[in-house]
């Protein structure tokens, strides 16, 4: 049961920035979600979903299990590309960027890897008890400039972060009104990379799926602005695994509603939903 949904929000200046892309193998799935910001962002976000799964499958390390590392590794690479991009003037990615949120599904040890920068945020869903008990857990969390840690990072490389007065701490240069970001972490934002400590390394971990884990779902913050985790899970968990695309659908329609609610349908961010049904491909469910 896989169900997915990608689109465009209602910022008439932009296209759809977000990406996503799941690659099915015999022993291994990956699932990932991108949420590109700034002018050029679409085109950072598609050029990392089109180059980060490349790396992964051919580094030797994917085969042989040892994923932390690698994948650290890989999302530094992928940096690095956008950098030798935007030299060439292939991609514009000094003030442009993208989130990046993805799994490692081993389907042998049953078993996911976690890797993310900025806020995509990723939750697994749970049964707790009864049939249409379900609960919803953050597997990542939001790479946000005021987090302790962060922000100390920021600030050591000469970085500020300041509150913007409406909703977000945002980082930016020392001396300088750029690049304004509202995350600590991301692809791309080269400037923010070079002058303010913003970060490309992934946090990466690690979780054994128990029988209760039901659902996984990546989605971008579209989905998770308005919406709390158990409540997703609570919507999807209504469809059997056979409509796994209705679900990632409702969830989808369920956010746009929200933001036509909370906004007064002035503007929808962009909404994609990566869903997979956890118990639908076990040999024991």
């Amino acid at each position: 049961g896989l169900g997915y949904t990608c689109r465009k929000g209602l910022k008439p200046e932009s296209p759809n920035q977000d990406s996503w892309f799941m690659l099915k193998m015999d022993h291994v799935s990956i699932y990932a979600v991108f949420d590109g910001h700034g002018q050029k962002g679409h085109d950072v976000s598609n050029f990392v979903k089109e180059n980060l799964p490349k790396l992964i499958i051919k580094d030797p390390r994917f085969k042989e299990g040892d994923s932390h590392a690698m994948l650290k590794e890989v999302f530094k690479r992928t940096q690095s590309l956008i950098g030798t991009a935007d030299r060439m003037k292939k991609l514009s990615a000094q003030m442009s960027g993208t989130t990046a949120t993805m799994c490692l599904h081993d389907h042998v040890n049953n078993k996911l890897t976690m890797a993310h920068v900025a806020d995509s945020t990723a939750v697994i869903g749970r049964a707790k008890g009864g049939k249409n008990d379900a609960e919803g857990i953050a597997l990542t969390r939001d790479h946000k400039p005021n987090l302790k840690d962060e922000r100390a990072r920021i600030e050591q490389a000469g970085g500020r972060v300041v509150f913007d007065g409406y909703a977000n701490h945002r980082v930016y240069a020392k001396h300088a009104r750029y690049p304004g970001l509202n995350m600590s972490r991301c692809l791309g934002d080269l400037m923010g990379h070079t002058d303010c400590g913003v970060s490309c390394e992934p946090e990466v971990s690690e979780r054994e799926l128990k029988p209760e884990d039901t659902h996984l779902l990546l989605c971008s913050d579209g989905v998770w602005e308005f919406i709390a985790p158990t409540e997703a899970v609570a919507t999807i968990a209504q469809f059997p695994a056979a409509k796994a695309m209705h679900a990632a659908e409702r969830l989808a329609k369920e956010a746009w509603d929200r933001w036509i609610k909370e906004e007064g349908g002035a503007v929808v961010d962009d909404i994609t939903v990566l869903l997979v049904y956890l118990a639908a491909g076990r040999k024991d469910g």
